[in-house]
């Protein structure tokens, strides 16, 4: 059995939604298909939400019917048979009820979560019943009866685990399986959601829970590849990545790929597998727990990092001066990017600054304070174990002429990251491509 993940823009359209449906029938074996919502959907709903958040009741309404008649489009676009059509019109007429009924009532925490949840439950129905109009042996099954988090916003393993192989081991003959991606339940049983971005999360916890072969994204890209290419030009997928250096690109700002997503699969050994809709005859991308000594294998940025400088205002650092400045991120709960410490001082980077103040005003307590702002991480992705000889000077090389304000190297033996202004970003990844690649 075999997971396949499909995002927003694999199903952004009725002739899309026919094209991965043509897809899934052409897939060997039994297959477990999670969707997204189509793209575009889930911001909608999110502007629905915000004017209910602001009292807007009628602009409310007019986001929502403004989404319906979009829908009410794609029905009668998709499908070939009236009975089609009139079962998909009786879901979403139904769903869209749910939303009017949430913007009569107050707003709470739950009506985002309620109201964006509709997105996925929407793009799955339209996709289980063209199924059935092609003839396909197919079941729905509700992300909601079986996708738990707990009160950490973890995944419940166990429960899911439980839930899941109940509700396959009663289906009966199948070949394809639908859910939605994103939505989940928490430990209260109210509707939830594994963040933006989720739905792989979602394809890796079920590839983990039954034990896949291998869990399949789908998106509009053949996999990922060794840089940027909105700014680098002749770039090229990379064939094969080590799960950890797929979450390291991940992070520092490869789009294609959810950060979290991989660690249910790791953990399982479960290969990942990077594919693309519009192209399903190319290889991708193959993320697993092999890896390739003695490769560079990629080159990311990730924008809009802030540097901060604490220097002690002391001559050396004194005891307890590095536990003093990483309680006031955790104080903020802002994770910090990178670190680099001297005699006198630390650097450090944050993503996050929406508590920016506050945490400049804790920090010069403790002693003079720079900060930079527009700063954008560089990030060499490979084998990069500091026995290896010359990677890091090749890296080195290709940006001697541009300044860098800091260098991370040694805290993973996948990632060498060098901080440059914004302003540089776009030649430092072309030098970078050419020197490497």
């Amino acid at each position: 059995m075999k997971v396949q993940k499909f995002g927003g823009t694999s199903v952004g359209s009725p002739q899309r939604i026919r094209d991965v449906a043509s897809l899934i029938k052409s897939f060997p074996g039994q297959n477990i298909i999670v969707l997204s919502a189509m793209s575009g959907t889930t911001n909608s709903l999110l502007e629905i939400v915000n004017a209910i958040r602001e009292g807007k009741k009628k602009e409310a309404y007019d986001f929502t019917n403004t989404l319906y008649e979009k829908y009410r489009k794609v029905i009668g676009d998709l499908y070939s048979s009236e009975e089609s059509k009139e079962k998909a019109s009786h879901i979403v007429d139904q769903l869209f009820d749910e939303i009017k009924n949430l913007i009569e009532k107050p707003y709470t925490t739950l009506t985002e979560k309620e109201i964006v949840s509709k997105g996925e439950l929407i793009s799955t129905n339209l996709m289980y019943l063209y199924l059935m109009e092609e003839g396909e042996k197919v079941a729905l099954i509700p992300a909601l009866d079986f996708m738990k988090i707990d009160a950490n916003g973890d995944p419940d393993f166990d429960f899911i685990e439980e839930k899941l192989g109940k509700i396959l081991s009663n289906l009966g003959n199948v070949d394809t399986i639908i859910t939605q991606g994103f939505i989940c339940r928490n430990p209260k049983g109210e509707v939830d959601n594994l963040l933006r971005g989720g739905s792989d999360y979602t394809a890796s916890i079920i590839g983990a829970a039954v034990n896949a072969e291998e869990v399949d994204i789908w998106t509009d890209i053949d996999g990922m590849h060794n840089n940027d290419p909105r700014f680098v030009e002749e770039t090229s997928p990379v064939h094969n990545l080590h799960f950890e250096e797929a979450a390291e690109l991940a992070y520092f700002g490869a789009k294609i790929l959810h950060p979290t997503c991989i660690l249910p699969a790791k953990i399982n050994n479960i290969p990942v597998r990077l594919l693309n809709t519009m192209e399903p005859e190319a290889e991708g991308t193959l993320i697993n727990n092999d890896l390739e000594r003695g490769s560079i294998k990629a080159v990311a940025a990730k924008d809009n990092i802030t540097a901060i400088k604490i220097k002690s205002s002391r001559m050396l650092l004194a005891y307890g001066f590095l536990k003093k400045v990483f309680e006031v991120f955790e104080k903020h709960r802002t994770p910090i990017d990178m670190i680099a410490t001297s005699e006198v001082g630390v650097s450090l980077t944050i993503d996050d600054d929406s508590h920016l103040s506050q945490i400049l005003e804790d920090l010069e307590e403790l002693g003079t304070v720079t900060v930079d702002k527009n700063m954008v991480i560089i990030c060499v992705v490979g084998d990069l174990e500091w026995q290896n000889k010359g990677f890091e000077a090749r890296a080195l090389d290709a940006l001697r002429n541009i300044p860098v304000r800091m260098i991370s190297y040694g805290g993973s033996n996948y990632n060498i990251s060098f901080l440059i202004d914004q302003s540089n970003k776009t030649k430092a990844l072309r030098l970078l491509s050419y020197h490497l690649f």
